[in-house]
């Protein structure tokens, strides 16, 4: 009797759109996709796609909006089978989109944190995000977030701990410990915050780990403690990211930000007291419901102040289900996409004055890509995706994923030019 080979399984492709805590999502359902033995496989050569939607503003609910469109059209000329939508679309509107887009097969909303120590990579092998917490303890008026993603939840440090030793293994030259607020991590668990902790046991474990990167870190839970881990841990990386979002004090109560002008300056002086070679990054919104032209310059004369060494503005985008949509008046869209690039222009200069103190001095780079005859990298200020490049000319040839010592030759408006030290 002759054996029944059982039928091929599909092959599964996924687009993650959105923040790093999605794309931290993705790998993750990834892991238990290929776990069952199923292909893991390119959209272009997919039986069923998988998207993990972002809608945390305007723009990002766009794109998620158009990339289903683009799966509705491949399913319709039979390039597809199925299309499976997940993530903080369907979780917002499951509703509506059950009803626009009948030829979608499922919506899933909100991923749970996942404890499971496997991970399918999307990004380069040599740099990894790894997500400490989720959902937000905050409730901003602008924001969604709380709403999408639920209470704030901790992974336990043990799980932690266990993903850090994969990492380590494989040796990965830069890991970004990312949450919508890293700063509140054990609140939920321990009942004490618990980051600085985390740090100091995750730096002991991480021996193979060059660089370790902390991304959003909320301003009222920066503590002393935690600025002197960043200070005195060579491996954890001089950058604070530290969304601030207004200065004037009027706006920072009307977005329910819990903290003020003064406490905002006296906390920059002390980051800039404890680490003196930091870059702070920070993200600012312009356009609130309300804001005056003399909230607006006040915000414009603190960045010229402050000059952060990195910093992104956002649009204020009116979101349904938040305090801030019933907020009057409303800015119109010419006027805040005005101050968008007023600010943005401002920002530029300052980046470029500060990028000037680098000529001549000698950083560490990661190299990430070979561009004609230079190579693209990174320096510890720099974050991927969203921060500026260094641009390495070399006589040697250099491998993605190394860092290398290299002397500042040039300096651009965002960027870096330089030679690597052979």
């Amino acid at each position: 009797m002759k054996s029944i080979k059982p039928p091929n399984k599909p092959k599964i492709g996924i687009l993650s759109l959105g923040c790093p805590r999605n794309l931290v999502d993705s790998e993750s359902i990834l892991a238990r996709i290929k776990s069952k033995r199923y292909s893991i496989v390119d959209l272009d050569k997919a039986d069923i796609a998988i998207l993990n939607t972002c809608a945390f503003i305007e723009d990002a609910k766009r794109e998620s909006i158009d990339a289903i469109l683009d799966l509705i059209e491949l399913k319709r000329k039979g390039s597809l089978k199925k299309i499976i939508i997940l993530g903080c679309l369907p979780q917002r509107y499951k509703d509506i989109l059950l009803r626009e887009f009948p030829e979608v097969d499922a919506f899933i909303g909100r991923v749970s944190l996942n404890h499971s120590l496997q991970r399918f990579p999307l990004t380069p092998k040599y740099y990894a995000y790894l997500k400490i917490c989720e959902g937000c303890l905050n409730n901003c008026s602008y924001c969604v977030i709380p709403k999408i993603k639920g209470k704030f939840t901790s992974l336990p440090m043990d799980s932690i701990l266990g993903k850090i030793n994969g990492f380590n293994r494989s040796r990965i030259s830069e890991l970004n410990i990312i949450g919508q607020d890293i700063t509140g991590y054990g609140i939920d668990l321990y009942g004490t915050l618990k980051l600085s902790e985390l740090l100091r046991k995750i730096t002991n474990l991480a021996k193979n780990i060059r660089w370790i990167r902390l991304l959003y870190l909320y301003p009222t839970r920066i503590t002393d403690e935690l600025l002197k881990v960043i200070a005195d841990t060579p491996t954890i990386c001089k950058y604070i990211d530290l969304p601030l979002q207004h200065i004037n004090n009027r706006i920072l109560r009307l977005m329910q930000r819990q903290t003020s002008k003064d406490e905002i300056l006296r906390l920059l002086e002390k980051i800039r007291k404890i680490i003196p070679q930091v870059a702070i990054r920070t993200s600012l919104i312009v356009g609130f419901p309300s804001e005056t032209e003399e909230e607006f310059e006040e915000l414009l004369n603190f960045i010229q102040e402050a000059k952060f060494e990195r910093l992104g503005a956002f649009i204020y985008s009116r979101e349904e289900g938040t305090p801030a949509y019933s907020f009057t008046p409303q800015i119109p869209q010419k006027i805040k996409i005005e101050r968008f690039n007023t600010l943005m222009s401002k920002q530029q200069k300052i980046s470029e004055e500060l990028n000037k103190k680098f000529f001549g001095k000698f950083i560490e780079v990661l190299i990430e890509e070979k561009k004609n005859d230079f190579y693209l990298g990174r320096s510890q200020y720099d974050a991927p995706e969203v921060d500026g490049l260094v641009y390495v000319n070399s006589k040697r040839p250099l491998s993605c994923g190394e860092i290398i010592k290299a002397k500042i030759i040039d300096t651009l408006e965002y960027d870096l030019v330089a030679e690597a030290i052979e």
